[in-house]
């Protein structure tokens, strides 16, 4: 444009050009000179203004290389941060997944731990009625059969002697009681008739344990009251299992003179030293000690 608009104002100012015909030889050298300035000018100028054109664009393009360029590592940061969202997202999402998931095994095991502790109650309480029922029944059964004792050492103590034990009840047939004949083991006819006595009111209960105790004096050998001890035992036994007594609860004990009642060497203390005692065991009371 520039050039333009010199070449136009070159042109206004001058006057109108003559015909060449009617220019002279010495003025046709300086308009082509002229012409050549004018050349030479509107050519330089045309550089210059194509060289300040190119460096404009390459100002332009440069920016817009900077310009493309940020715009590419803001797409960039932008693709990375959006890759980074989604990733987050997913893992968010498993977080999420995972996290429902596990509530939802808190919820199942949850549920499983409150069933599990009220069939726990229920057993504690089936448990717990269970136990005071066996204590009722423990207690109602105590007392029968301390009811049954007290009536059973009532009706054999008219009989003889008996006494409460932490086990039962141990009647004491000393030579008052019940006799044997000097150096033996036979029953009197009075013997048999107390004997049977006892064995009616033994009769009349159940769960008890018998042992017939034998002892004797001091007279004579260790090994001969022994032995004379379990004989004596036994042939009470005898009558009482032909009375009726079962001979499954009953059994025999020989002391011989190792537990005398009266540590004497008196007749009075030998006679009440000859004796023999029925133990009776409670084996609803007392089953672990029930003699096997």
């Amino acid at each position: 444009m520039f050039v333009d608009r010199f070449a136009m104002s070159s042109f206004e100012d001058k006057p109108p050009a003559r015909p060449a015909s009617h220019l002279s030889g010495r003025s046709r050298p300086f308009v082509l000179l002229v012409l050549l300035v004018v050349l030479a000018l509107g050519t330089g100028i045309l550089i210059h203004f194509n060289r300040v054109r190119n460096r404009e664009l390459q100002q332009e393009m440069t920016g817009l290389r900077q310009r493309m360029e940020e715009v590419a590592g803001k797409a960039e940061s932008a693709q990375s941060r959006a890759t980074a969202a989604e990733q987050s997202a997913r893992q968010s999402a498993t977080a999420r997944e995972q996290a429902e998931n596990a509530k939802n095994e808190a919820e199942v095991q949850a549920m499983q731990a409150r069933d599990q502790a009220e069939q726990a109650r229920q057993r504690a309480d089936t448990a717990q009625k269970e136990k005071e029922q066996a204590l009722a029944e423990a207690e109602r059964i105590r007392k029968e059969r301390e009811e049954e004792l007290i009536r059973l050492q009532e009706a054999l103590g008219k009989i003889a002697e008996t006494r409460r034990t932490a086990m039962g009840l141990v009647m004491n047939l000393d030579s008052r009681a019940i006799q044997f004949e000097f150096d033996k083991a036979t029953l009197l006819p009075e013997n048999r008739e107390l004997l049977s006595r006892i064995a009616g009111i033994l009769l009349t209960s159940k769960g008890y344990h018998i042992t017939v105790y034998g002892h004797t004096d001091d007279v004579g050998t260790e090994a001969y009251n022994q032995e004379l001890s379990e004989e004596r035992a036994q042939a009470v036994r005898n009558y009482l299992v032909e009375a009726g007594i079962s001979q499954g609860i009953i059994t025999t004990k020989g002391y011989g003179k190792s537990n005398p009642l009266v540590r004497e060497r008196t007749p009075e203390a030998r006679a009440k030293n000859r004796r023999v005692e029925i133990g009776i065991v409670d084996t609803i009371l007392n089953f672990d000690h029930t003699p096997k």
